[in-house]
C-alpha cells in the first residue's frame, strides 16, 4: 500500500537557498510519520509537533521482526566545502521511499552548533534533499547535546572538587564526610561506592568495619593532576578556551592547574551515547570512563568519583533517538553526533537497530559515516559494527567532480572564496588524475567484504565527459556500480537510479564482514594496520605516545579497537597531500583512551578538539523574521 506521508516536491531552477526550501514545505505532524512506521503513542514521547523521541522499548516489541538492508554512506577525501554525503543520504532515502515504494529510514547524526554558526553550516542535507524542520534539526533539537554538555561538566567539576577536598582533609575527616552518620548514628555506603569497594577488593559493606588502611584506600583517589585527560566542553567554536587556567579564586587555596575546553561533540559521553546498546549498558559505560590516573598509576573512573549514576540520570532521555522527516515525507532518526576526525563519526547503534526492525525484511536503513571513507567508514566498520553486531550489505562512496579535480592537482579549494576556473570548466584529464583518490577509497571499502556503489553528486557545471570518466574509473577500481545523482536539484527523483543500484547491491551481497584487524593484536599492531590502510610505509611514535601505549597495555586496555584522530583532508597526516599518497610515515604524537566508549584514540599530527571561528562565520547570515518567527540564513 502506498505511503500516506509521501509528498511530491515542486522544484525550482536555479535551486533556492536551503533554508528557503525548508521553510517552503510544511512538515507533517510527526505522529503521522510515526504511524506510517507502525509506531503507536506508547512507542514515543512528543517534543512539539514535528519531533518525537522513539523509546528503546520498541526493540523489545519488535525483537521477532527481521532486519532490513543496512547501507552506510561514506565519501572520497573531501574539500573544505564538503561533497554532499548528508544530502546524498537524504536524497537516496527519498528515492527509496517516495519513488521506489520501499520502507526506509534515514539515520543521521545530530549536528554540532559549532560548525552551524562557524564555517561549514548545518548538516540537514541541502537543496531538495533535506531533513525538516531544518532549523530545529541544526539547533537545539531535543536537547541531547545540552545533556552531554551538562554531564561532561558535572564530571569535570567532580574531579577538581575531589582533589581539593583530599588536599585539605585528613583520611578520617574525608571518610566521615563521604559516609556521614544519620540521626541514629548509622553509616552506609551509597550504591555507587560499592563499585569502588569491589575494585579495591574490599568485601565489607558496613563503613564501620573498614580498617584505617581500607579507609585511606577507599577515601583517597589520589588523582595525579598531570594525568587528567577530562576537559570541560561547550557546543560553540571558541579557540580562546583551548587552554585555560582554573582555580585562581582565593577560596581554591592555590590549587591552580592548566586545562581547557573541547567542543561538546568531542566529549567521550557523546561517543558513549553513540555506541551504547541499552540504558544498562550506558550506565556501565559512563561509570567506567577513565579521567586520569592516581599517583601510583591506577586508572580513576567516573564511578570512583561517585558520579556515574548522576551522569546516567542526565543522559536518560538523550538515549532515545529523535524521529523527524525529509522534505518528501520519509522518516529520519537523528541520534548522537561525534565528529569523525576527532571521534568515531557515526550516529548511534540504538537508532540503527530500531530502524532496521521498523523497516523489516526488504526495507532499507541508510546511515552516514563522517568525512571520507578512510575515517568515517573505517570507524563504522571497525568500531561501530564490532559493538553492534550489525553487518552492512552496501557501502556508498560519494564523489564530486570538484573534489576529484582537487585530488588531480587542481588549485586549493578554500571555504568562503570563489572556486577557481578549473572547477567550473571541463577538464577531463584533471578528473581522471584525481580518480586515484576514489580508487583507493573503493579498494579500502571493498576490503571489508561489502559491495561498493559510487554516487556521483552532480553539480551544474559538471559535464557528461567528466562524469563518464568517474564512472569508468569506479568500475575499473572494483565498484559494484557508479551512478550520477541530481538529488540536490530534484530531490528523490534525482536519486532513483542510485536507489536501484543500492537495491541490487544489497540483494547480491554474500560475503561476511571482514574487520581490518583483530582486537587481540597489540595497540601498535592495530595502529600500523590502519596506517597501511591509509597508504603509509610506517609509523613514528613520539616519546609521549610510547609512554601512553605502555601504560594502557599495562592497565589492560590493549584489546580495544582504535579510533584514529587525524585530518579529514588527506589519507595522510598532511592536509595538502592530495590524491592517494604512499610512502609517508604516519606520526603518532599522543595516544589517549575513551575506556567508557570503548576505544583507544591515537592523535595523528596536530588535531584540535576545539575548533575556532573564521573571520566571517556563518552567524552573519543567521537571523529571525520577527513577523513570522521563522529562522533565516541557515545553510
Amino acid at each position: 500500500m502506498p505511503s500516506l506521508t509521501i509528498r511530491r516536491l515542486d522544484v525550482a531552477s536555479p535551486v533556492p537557498a536551503d533554508i528557503d526550501i525548508a521553510n517552503s514545505v510544511e512538515p507533517l505532524p510527526i505522529v503521522d510519520i510515526a504511524a506510517e512506521l507502525g509506531l503507536g503513542p506508547e512507542h514515543y514521547d512528543l517534543y512539539g509537533k514535528y519531533k518525537a523521541k522513539v523509546l528503546l522499548s520498541v526493540l523489545d516489541d519488535l525483537k521477532a521482526q527481521q532486519d532490513g538492508y543496512y547501507v552506510v554512506v561514506g565519501g572520497i577525501t573531501p574539500t573544505p566545502l564538503g561533497e554532499g554525503k548528508s544530502t546524498t543520504t537524504v536524497g537516496l532515502c527519498q528515492a527509496l521511499g517516495a519513488f521506489l515504494d520501499k520502507k526506509v529510514v534515514t539515520c543521521l547524526r545530530q549536528p554540532s552548533q559549532g560548525p552551524t554558526f562557524g564555517i561549514k553550516g548545518g548538516a540537514a542535507g541541502g537543496g531538495y534533499s533535506q531533513v525538516i524542520p531544518m532549523d530545529e534539526f541544526n539547533l537545539h533539537l531535543t536537547g541531547d547535546i545540552h545533556a552531554i554538555t551538562a554531564a561532561n561538566n558535572l564530571l569535570a567539576a567532580a574531579i577538581d572538587t575531589r582533589i581539593f577536598h583530599e588536599n585539605s582533609q585528613s583520611d578520617k575527616a574525608l571518610f566521615n564526610r563521604l559516609c556521614p552518620a544519620n540521626k541514629e548514628g548509622k553509616r552506609r555506603f551509597a550504591n555507587v561506592m560499592l563499585k569502588r569497594l569491589t575494585k579495591l577488593g574490599i568485601s565489607k559493606t558496613d563503613p564501620n568495619e573498614l580498617t584505617p588502611d581500607e579507609v585511606r584506600r577507599f577515601a583517597r583517589l589520589d588523582i595525579d593532576p598531570e594525568s587528567i585527560t577530562w576537559r570541560r566542553v561547550m557546543d560553540v567554536n571558541d579557540r580562546f578556551l583551548r587552554k585555560i587556567t582554573i582555580g585562581q579564586g582565593p577560596e581554591e587555596k592555590g590549587m591552580v592547574r592548566e586545562t581547557g575546553f573541547d567542543i561538546s561533540v568531542a566529549s567521550e559521553i557523546m561517543a558513549v551515547l553513540a555506541l551504547t546498546t541499552s540504558l544498562a549498558d550506558m550506565r556501565e559505560r559512563l561509570g567506567r570512563m577513565v579521567i586520569g590516573n592516581s599517583k601510583s598509576g591506577e586508572p580513576i573512573t567516573a564511578d570512583d568519583l561517585g558520579v556515574g549514576g548522576a551522569l546516567t540520570v542526565l543522559m536518560k532521555d538523550a538515549i532515545h533517538p529523535t524521529l523527524m522527516q525529509t522534505l518528501e515525507g520519509t522518516p529520519v532518526l537523528v541520534h548522537a553526533g561525534p565528529f569523525a576526525n576527532i571521534a568515531h563519526g557515526n550516529s548511534s547503534i540504538v537508532a540503527d537497530k530500531i530502524a532496521l526492525k521498523l523497516v523489516g525484511k526488504g526495507g532499507f536503513v541508510v546511515t552516514e559515516a563522517g568525512f571520507g571513507a578512510d575515517i568515517g567508514t573505517e570507524k563504522f566498520m571497525d568500531i561501530k559494527c564490532r559493538y553492534s553486531g550489525l553487518v552492512p550489505q552496501c557501502a556508498i562512496i560519494v564523489a564530486t567532480i570538484r573534489a576529484l579535480k582537487m585530488h588531480g592537482g587542481g588549485p586549493d579549494v578554500v571555504a568562503g572564496k570563489p572556486l577557481d576556473h578549473a572547477y567550473v570548466s571541463e577538464n577531463v584529464a584533471l578528473v581522471e588524475a584525481g580518480c586515484i583518490n576514489l580508487a583507493k577509497h573503493i579498494a579500502n571499502t571493498r576490503s571489508y567484504g561489502v559491495n561498493v556503489v559510487v554516487a556521483i553528486n552532480k553539480f551544474a557545471s559538471d559535464t557528461e565527459a567528466e562524469m563518464n570518466a568517474v564512472r569508468n574509473a569506479s568500475m575499473v577500481a572494483g565498484a559494484f556500480d557508479a551512478v550520477v545523482c541530481t538529488h540536490h536539484a530534484h530531490g528523490g527523483k534525482g536519486a532513483v537510479e542510485l536507489g536501484l543500484a543500492v537495491q541490487r547491491a544489497c540483494e547480491s551481497q554474500s560475503e561476511p564482514l571482514k574487520f581490518l584487524y583483530p582486537l587481540e593484536s597489540s595497540i601498535k599492531e592495530k595502529i600500523e594496520s590502519i596506517a597501511k590502510f591509509y597508504g603509509a610505509s610506517g609509523v613514528e611514535y613520539s616519546e609521549q605516545a610510547e609512554k601512553q601505549i605502555e601504560m594502557y597495555t599495562k592497565q589492560g586496555f590493549s584489546n580495544l579497537p582504535i579510533c584514529m584522530a587525524k585530518t579529514q583532508y588527506s589519507f595522510s597526516h598532511v592536509p595538502s597531500m592530495k590524491g592517494a599518497p604512499t610512502g609517508f610515515v604516519l606520526p603518532i604524537r599522543d595516544v589517549r583512551a575513551s575506556i567508557g566508549a570503548g576505544f583507544i584514540y591515537p592523535l595523528v599530527g596536530t588535531m584540535s578538539t576545539m575548533p575556532g571561528l573564521p573571520t566571517r562565520p556563518c552567524f552573519y547570515e543567521i537571523d529571525v523574521d520577527t513577523a513570522t518567527g521563522k529562522v533565516m540564513g541557515l545553510s
